[in-house]
């Protein structure tokens, strides 16, 4: 009689070791067969079963590469100050106070500081008008010395996103998220002035750890205008052939299932589990999300949308959440910030 094969992802994942990838190598291994219920069904997989205590995915180091990507910045900023006197600055607008969206305020502020960016913030109360945060947006899309702007998202029901977005100067929409950037990314023979963060901050993972992208098959699970729908494209730009899973793809883990390359950023915490992965395959994890857990103080722990424990046995290369992604966004925010004042003032 068979028995579902249901490892509990759940659990604090164990703690591999940070590697630099340049190609896996693997070691010794068997395929055995192993059967999955789905929604009362049962179907065969091989499930690659690694015979070694620690786990045979190399780690994408996140933290060291985007330490490095800071250092980078530090060192131009520096050199453009020295040359024309000019500070590349960073503005931020935030409405409400929500507690999460205050943090991440807060964490890019100290961003700026430690590369030598000026920051600059406006926050309004949560009843503010359209009207007021159009003024302000205004009055940053005029001053010579802003040369990013990020608007700090969710903004409150009453507020169209879109046309606050919108209001952004292209010069300055450093988040990457202004149509005609989105537009120029999607087009080909077209350079986007910049990229959003998040998918920008996956690529350059793959990028840095001389991962090929051309010729492989990759699959983003999520199509959201933040990071799902740019990801694929960034991906298909430099010849990857793309499948996205959405909430109505049917059978998505065998789709994701043929990707040499996965991108998850579903926001839907131990969604991938190790059966939807080929053996072998990189998987770049963008979700957070939260999981009960009595054992820590704060009462839970941030995971991926990857089932991390399962995995990492069977993929080649995979980020850690946290110590993935997430600090390449900020990292990125910083280096399109950069790039827009070196860009404005003909700085290279």
């Amino acid at each position: 009689m068979a028995t579902a094969v249901i490892p509990d992802c759940s659990s604090p994942a164990t703690t591999a070791r940070l590697l630099n990838f340049r190609g896996f190598r693997g070691g010794a291994v068997h395929l055995r067969q192993s059967v999955f219920f789905r929604s009362g069904k049962s179907t065969t997989t091989t499930r690659l079963m690694v015979m070694a205590c620690e786990t045979s995915a190399k780690v994408i180091d996140g933290k060291s590469v985007a330490k490095q990507i800071r250092d980078e910045i530090t060192e131009k900023v520096s050199r453009m100050k020295e040359t024309i006197n000019v500070v590349p600055g960073l503005a931020v607008v935030l409405v409400g106070e929500r507690k999460d969206s205050q943090t991440y305020v807060r964490n890019k502020k100290k961003a700026c500081e430690a590369v030598g960016i000026k920051s600059y913030d406006a926050s309004f109360p949560e009843k503010c008008t359209e009207e007021e945060l159009l003024k302000c947006i205004s009055e940053f899309n005029s001053d010579p010395l802003v040369h990013g702007i990020l608007v700090q998202l969710p903004l409150p029901r009453h507020i169209n996103e879109e046309r606050i977005l919108d209001s952004v100067s292209i010069e300055k929409d450093v988040d990457g998220f202004h149509p005609l950037n989105i537009g120029r990314l999607a087009m080909r023979d077209r350079e986007p002035l910049f990229v959003p963060c998040t998918p920008k901050g996956a690529m350059e993972l793959l990028h840095r750890y001389g991962i090929e992208i051309k010729g492989k098959r990759a699959v983003v699970i999520g199509r959201s205008n933040i990071v799902g729908t740019p990801a694929a494209l960034l991906l298909q730009r430099e010849n990857a052939s793309v499948s996205i899973v959405h909430s109505y793809t049917k059978n998505p883990e065998e789709v994701t299932r043929l990707a040499d390359i996965v991108i998850s950023a579903a926001g839907h915490a131990n969604l991938v589990r190790g059966c939807w992965i080929k053996p072998g395959a990189v998987v770049i994890d963008v979700g957070i999300n939260t999981v009960d857990d009595p054992e820590s103080p704060r009462g839970y722990r941030l995971v991926g949308d990857v089932c991390y424990e399962e995995v990492s046995k069977i993929a080649s290369a995979l980020t850690p959440v946290p110590g993935g992604v997430g600090p390449m966004t900020i990292a990125m925010l910083l280096s399109n910030t950069l790039d827009a004042a070196m860009r404005t003032h003909s700085f290279k």
